[in-house]
């Protein structure tokens, strides 16, 4: 019976995402208590215990990879989707190209990433890519004014607001040093002035944006997966900050402006 059960849910693809989709939720709730005991071993955090050095930049562009590959191939075999889906397909490579092509060529003096994090980032991309594509490329259906829905427009707004703190806070932090410095620096400018993580709640926006304007389980596990991982980062962050910097704002959130 249970054999039966399995080749079942396996035969039908959308069970599978779906399946796969209340995974990452777990997947969410088993990372968030944990990593507000462990720090994300790379960065300012990285350590030899979990394998030999992979150069920052390509550490980057290897681990993001195949959240932009694999949207992309699915686009190319499937491209008489409607325009929703498309917008939305076309957010997320958005999203990805940023991060993939133009962040990780931007990095500049970054501390290499030991290679079992990033093994475990590219393996998770891997899993959301082909998650989010399946879904939007073969099983997502929008009525033809969904988008007129306020959840829609509201859901593009957001995503693109996000995306636009997101990059603009990575670039005060990747100038933070003048050619020739050394050692760390309060950031200063934008969100920073409010939060001691605002590139972490500009993508928590970004999804929970594309959360809202897609309506849907996939996308909303992957909202919920990143702001399980992004909020206990954002708390080291600024207990971080706090220890090694005796004149950091004490005014400062930790990931949301005036709230937390």
């Amino acid at each position: 019976m249970l054999y039966n059960m399995l080749s079942a849910l396996y035969s039908d693809e959308r069970g599978l995402l779906d399946c796969q989709a209340w995974v990452m939720v777990l997947m969410g709730l088993f990372c968030f208590p944990i990593l507000q005991r462990t720090k994300v071993p790379y960065g300012r955090y990285g350590t030899s215990l979990y394998g030999p050095p992979v150069p920052v930049r390509l550490a980057w562009f290897i681990q993001e990879l195949p959240s932009l590959a694999i949207p992309v191939s699915f686009y190319l075999k499937h491209q008489e989707i409607g325009l929703v889906n498309t917008v939305l397909l076309g957010a997320f490579v958005c999203h990805y190209s940023q991060r993939t092509i133009i962040y990780s060529f931007l990095i500049r003096g970054g501390k290499d990433s030991p290679f079992v994090p990033v093994v475990l980032a590219f393996l998770f991309c891997s899993y959301n890519g082909y998650l989010q594509s399946s879904y939007l490329c073969r099983h997502a259906s929008f009525s033809s004014d969904w988008i007129y829905d306020p959840r829609f427009i509201t859901g593009i707004i957001l995503f693109l607001s996000g995306m636009f703190i997101n990059i603009y806070s990575d670039h005060i932090l990747r100038n933070l040093r003048k050619p020739g410095e050394t050692g760390y620096k309060i950031p200063r400018g934008g969100l920073f002035e409010y939060v001691s993580a605002a590139n972490f709640f500009g993508e928590i926006l970004e999804w929970f944006g594309f959360a809202v304007a897609g309506w849907s389980l996939p996308a909303a596990a992957f909202s919920f997966f990143t702001a399980s991982v992004l909020t206990p980062r954002a708390q080291e962050h600024h207990k971080w900050y706090l220890e090694k910097f005796e004149d950091y704002p004490k005014t400062r959130k930790i990931l949301i402006p005036f709230i937390y």
